[in-house]
């Protein structure tokens, strides 16, 4: 995986941190309107995400015939949040309430499997020759599916700091 690649997913997450840590547990559970979600609830629709890509990402490098060489602008429709994306219901959050510490540690134990799987592909070439059909994206190579992650996660940070506003959380 490359640098680029690397540190985004690292400077996304802590940025996606910062906006959380400080939050009261009844902040982090309550919803703005009862059509949208709790920022618990957009925390763990991520972290379902994120462990749904890696199996994505392992079952696509098993696949001898899902070769694909067109690329998507997966940046130009991740980062346009005028387009709302459903969440399949695979990765759909619990309704259930979280603690902020019980969140944070979801996302350092998704994010550690994320990174020990990748470290186990020793040939990173592969992961441009093969691709998997995204629920929402379509057939992706298997590198786009590891941006996505992060460009995933920055439109959610968005949306977690709107739905701040909404409940007059202060910065």
């Amino acid at each position: 995986m490359n640098k680029f690649v690397n540190d985004n997913l690292y400077e996304t997450r802590n940025n996606l941190v910062k906006e959380i840590v400080l939050l009261s547990d009844d902040q982090l559970n309550s919803k703005p309107d009862m059509n949208m979600w709790s920022i618990a609830q957009v925390c763990h629709h991520l972290v379902l995400v994120e462990e749904a890509s890696i199996k994505a990402i392992a079952w696509g490098l098993k696949e001898s015939d899902r070769t694909q060489k067109e690329r998507k602008n997966i940046h130009f429709i991740l980062l346009d949040r005028t387009k709302k994306i459903k969440a399949p219901k695979i990765v759909e959050p619990d309704v259930e309430s979280f603690e902020v510490p019980q969140i944070i540690d979801l996302l350092n134990d998704s994010r550690k499997k994320l990174m020990a799987f990748l470290s186990t592909i020793e040939d990173k070439s592969i992961l441009e020759e093969k691709s998997v059909k995204h629920p929402s994206l379509g057939e992706l190579p298997l590198d786009q599916w590891i941006e996505q992650i992060y460009l995933h996660e920055q439109r959610h940070i968005e949306q977690i700091i709107e739905i701040k506003l909404l409940l007059d959380v202060k910065h």
